[in-house]
């Protein structure tokens, strides 16, 4: 039962930081906001992360097997052509990231940590991998059954669509519109219909 209550622990503490990170950026929050706002004491945050960057490490491992998860499920949906389930893919992503706030990790963190920590660059670049790999696997499959365009090879068109859309996610945080984004839609359906 002790380990379930650290499982719990951990896992609280990763919650309750990503919201405070999705916010304020990594380096601007102290371990002491973190820990106050997830109401834990800072012996317990040491007995799980070694460091804030160990901290980071994990929040971001956590981040990426949830979103990947997710991504899965839409990628690997029996409803619709592999071309749908990527513009349906894409289509999320423009509905969550709509606003002043882009809830996204890697647009938030990766130009923060790049320079800051090579682990946590290291665990961005691995999740971000695993994304381009899962939405490749889903083209190569609209490629073979003809609803996906052949112009492009299948892994560098899921690259180039997903540096694209985080480009353009960007770009809506720097504006305060969706405009980025409802350009990204429309290149993206451009890039993918055959």
């Amino acid at each position: 039962m002790v380990k379930k209550r650290f499982e719990d622990t951990r896992e609280h503490l990763l919650a309750t930081g990503e919201q405070i990170i999705l916010g304020k950026g990594f380096a601007a929050v102290g371990l002491a906001e973190i820990l106050a706002a997830a109401d834990v004491p800072k012996g317990s945050f040491y007995h799980y992360f070694v460091s804030k960057e160990a901290f980071g490490v994990a929040l971001l491992e956590r981040y990426f097997a949830n979103y990947t998860e997710e991504l899965k499920l839409r990628l690997n949906a029996v409803d619709g052509t592999p071309h749908d389930r990527v513009i349906g893919f894409f289509s999320g992503w423009h509905q969550r990231s709509c606003g002043a706030s882009v809830p996204c990790l890697v647009v938030k963190l990766a130009a923060e940590v790049a320079d800051l920590s090579d682990t946590m660059r290291a665990a961005l670049q691995s999740g971000a991998e695993t994304i381009v790999s899962a939405i490749t696997r889903t083209v190569e499959q609209g490629q073979q059954d003809g609803t996906i365009s052949r112009t492009q090879t299948a892994p560098v068109l899921a690259l180039a669509l997903y540096e694209f859309w985080l480009g353009a996610s960007l770009m809506t945080k720097l504006r305060r519109d969706a405009q980025g984004l409802d350009t990204a839609m429309i290149v993206t359906r451009q890039l993918l219909t055959p």
